[in-house]
């Protein structure tokens, strides 16, 4: 019976190590898959992160104000932002020391930031610091050198230091820098007008009668009767008479419509002194040229102007020489 039952147990004892060996075996290859997924998913995560990690240095690089500009964080950007256009709106407030504070703190947070040195620039131009603004400028011309709007802002500057050789070297800066890279701050229209105006009084007639007529020819903007009446005065100065006469009236006809939309007494009665003077000029003109009926018909319509502005003096003065004109 002993020997029977040693003998029924071995095939069991054999059976149950070859099912162990096949567990083993199963549990074996089961973790040795587990482990190679694992890896694979690894190295595939691996591979996402550093391309995303890739991209993401490349558009903050690319990206010169939504992400890093020269290790300048995107929220210090936006905070010099916020400096730059409140301190535009205390410069439209008229409010220039708190303009040129809030500018001067753009410039402090991003000190690349050009359009602020521009702009402190104006605001230190008209609060009459003439020597920070043209430290401003040209601090905004160094940093950029294609910047017609600091070019034209530096030429303002100098000709109020009646430098006009520095003004006019500026103004063809700007002219030319422009024309490679147009604005939506300046127009043609203005450039060659300023242009005009340093021709003007440095006497160079034709150049002025050039740039005021490439000025007027220009289709976008509007129209100043400054332009009509300045290029009248480098017409005077040629001797062509009867083009500063034209000049003069278009000049008139250019304010009596601004005169319809003046809002206020002041800005009606300004207009109304320069149309004023302008006739008169046109009837010494028209004198010049033989046309007694025109000059007095010039002469008629300042007097009127004068009667309305309530100035006896100048009403005077315009009846003494529509009498002596009788004469």
């Amino acid at each position: 019976m002993k020997k029977k039952t040693t003998k029924q147990s071995k095939p069991k004892a054999a059976a149950s190590r070859k099912v162990n060996v096949k567990v083993a075996r199963r549990t074996n290859n089961v973790s040795s898959w587990s482990m190679s997924i694992y890896v694979y998913w690894f190295i595939i995560l691996f591979f996402i992160a550093a391309t995303f990690f890739i991209l993401g240095r490349s558009q903050f690089s690319a990206t010169p104000r939504g992400g890093l500009k020269n290790g300048i964080s995107e929220e210090v950007l936006m905070r010099a932002n916020d400096y730059y256009n409140r301190g535009k709106e205390e410069i439209l407030a008229g409010n220039l020391e708190g303009a040129i504070a809030d500018l001067t703190s753009a410039i402090t947070t991003d000190k690349d930031m050009t359009d602020a040195y521009i702009l402190r620039g104006e605001a230190y131009m008209q609060a009459g610091d003439y020597s920070a603004a043209l430290n401003d400028f040209d601090a905004a011309i160094e940093m950029d050198s294609q910047n017609s709007v600091a070019y034209y802002d530096r030429s303002l500057l100098n000709t109020r230091l009646e430098d006009f050789n520095a003004a006019m070297n500026d103004i063809n800066n700007a002219l030319a820098t422009y024309a490679a890279n147009p604005n939506e701050f300046l127009q043609l229209r203005d450039l060659y007008a300023k242009r005009g105006q340093l021709n003007l009084w440095q006497k160079n007639w034709e150049g002025a009668i050039a740039d005021y007529t490439n000025s007027l020819a220009r289709p976008e903007g509007i129209i100043s009767p400054s332009v009509y009446a300045e290029r009248a005065e480098a017409y005077t100065a040629v001797g062509n008479y009867a083009e500063a006469v034209n000049d003069y009236t278009a000049a008139i006809r250019v304010i009596s419509e601004q005169i319809q939309g003046a809002t206020t007494i002041e800005q009606k009665e300004d207009l109304s002194m320069r149309a004023m003077n302008y006739f008169e000029k046109s009837a010494a003109l028209n004198l010049s040229l033989g046309n007694s009926v025109s000059a007095r018909s010039d002469l008629e319509s300042a007097y009127q102007i004068a009667t309305s502005l309530n100035d006896p003096e100048t009403v005077e003065r315009f009846q003494r020489l529509l009498e002596e004109l009788e004469k």
